[in-house]
């Protein structure tokens, strides 16, 4: 039998970078000016660490392959392991509409800038995006780390020094600042008693949302016990330090009222370029661009397919859910994903404008995950007591009071950014707010319905019976 490559302490980051890591993001942040400091500390204190700090904890006391499914199961059973594992599963489909169009967009922007506002254009390449992801990640965990580590360095790391580069070179040629840079309370701190502001806050919450995806490897890594934990902690400074740097620089030269959610990584890398007579470079630019958000597609595509294969594995799911190609890639899981991501991609052209399925994707996908990440910090308590036994290498500091204080921060973050993800943005304030809730309400019952209509259905025909080989 082929034995397969473990992951190093370096292919873990690489992988768990592209999950969290991107400078799609960047624009967003860099809407918030000023105020990206503060919402860049607050997520990443009292959301990033203690998720990073309580996912550390259980992959590397549970070093298995299922990642959130495992954990949650080993606290609370099957069902609600298996409902942790719908919940990431459907936010990573719903969240990959977003990558797929920043990566049309953005070869748009190398053949005819006009094309991203081509429905047809944007459709057509992002299946293809999507459908050859499919393909790359059913060739299994190896080649996929490697194409992380790939789209990670070229389309992520590359673009993203330069972009701070030009930005800091930008700053010291005595050229204007388009980004207001006045040290005062209102243009420094969010105005807590307006919600539309304390919304920005999803846009920081989402950029870190993955960090614990990567533990679905957990098994496939070198030394899990010791080389997971440091790359997850890695991940957060090396996030920050992205963010930040790189939605100033964004900030810098592109003003806000111009600023594009979408293209606007494209729109500062232009003006840059231009600036310093390099145009032809935009191309080449927008090129790698596609390439590093590519990579994250690969990654987020596998990530939790294999936590649902675990759960598919356990019995919750029929036995065409378990079936393995000769990588030992899901093969069926992968296949009815895309098909999944497919017609969604589809059903936004039915939008009068994109914007507005943009929005909606955005605040669904956050509610679900955020729902995910509740069970988990829940789950890091819950285990400390009922198997204190499991040799953990890494575990939340000051004992089980340390273990609580972290996941309560986590807990509360999160329900708090589900609840102000129910109110409008400003690019929907003329719009009925009560709709938006509505429809926001609707499609989150919906998702988190289905997979209690598929425990209550479970049938025992569906365990793998003893003489089934499974992988």
């Amino acid at each position: 039998m082929k034995k397969f490559k473990k992951l190093s302490l370096t292919s873990i980051m690489f992988v768990s970078l592209a999950f969290v890591v991107s400078v799609r993001n960047l624009p967003m942040i860099a809407d918030t000016g000023m105020k990206m400091f503060f919402f860049g500390l607050l997520a990443a204190i009292l959301f990033a660490l203690p998720a990073a700090f309580v996912s550390a904890e259980l992959a590397t006391g549970w070093p298995k392959r299922g990642g959130i499914y495992i954990w949650v199961r080993e606290a609370f059973g099957e069902k609600a392991g298996f409902f942790a594992i719908w919940m990431q599963w459907s936010y990573m489909m719903i969240s990959q509409i977003a990558m797929l169009y920043f990566v049309a967009g953005s070869l748009a922007y190398v053949i005819d800038p006009n094309l991203a506002k081509s429905r047809l254009f944007l459709l057509i390449v992002s299946l293809i995006i999507l459908w050859g992801s499919t393909y790359l990640n059913s060739k299994g965990i190896t080649l996929s780390a490697k194409i992380s580590k790939i789209g990670f360095l070229s389309g992520v790391a590359f673009p993203g020094v330069v972009i701070i580069t030009l930005g800091i070179i930008y700053w010291f040629s005595n050229k204007p600042i388009q980004i207001d840079l006045s040290f005062t309370k209102k243009s420094l701190i969010p105005d807590f008693s307006q919600l539309s502001s304390l919304v920005l806050l999803i846009g920081f919450i989402r950029s870190y949302a993955g960090l614990e995806a990567s533990a679905v490897h957990a098994n496939n890594v070198e030394n899990p016990k010791k080389n997971y934990p440091i790359a997850i902690f890695a991940v957060v400074l090396i996030g920050f330090i992205l963010f930040i740097l790189g939605s100033f620089s964004v900030g810098s030269i592109v003003p806000v009222k111009d600023l594009s959610l979408i293209a606007g990584i494209l729109q500062a890398i232009d003006l840059f370029l231009t600036d310093f007579n390099l145009k032809w470079f935009v191309p080449v630019m927008a090129i790698l661009v596609a390439i590093g958000q590519t990579g994250s597609i690969v990654t987020w595509l596998m990530g939790p397919v294999k936590g649902v294969y675990e759960s598919a594995l356990n019995g919750d799911l029929p036995k065409f859910f378990r079936k393995t190609n000769k990588a030992k890639a899901p093969i069926n899981l992968l296949i009815i994903q895309a098909i999944s991501v497919s017609i969604i991609l589809a059903s936004l052209l039915l939008f009068s404008q994109l914007n507005i399925a943009f929005f909606y994707s955005v605040a669904l996908s956050i509610m679900l995950y955020l729902t995910m990440y509740v069970l988990m910090f829940i789950a890091g308590i819950h285990l400390r007591y009922s198997q204190p036994k499991v040799n953990r290498k890494y575990k939340v500091p000051f004992k089980n009071i340390g273990m609580w204080i972290v996941a309560s921060i986590g807990i509360i973050t999160s329900l708090f950014c589900i609840f102000i993800s129910f109110f409008p943005p400003k690019e929907l304030s003329d719009k009925d707010p009560k709709i938006y809730m509505l429809t926001l309400a609707i499609f989150i019952v919906v998702l988190i319905l289905l997979p209690i209509l598929i425990i209550k259905t479970k049938k025992e025909s569906w365990k793998p019976k003893k003489n089934e080989k499974v992988e």
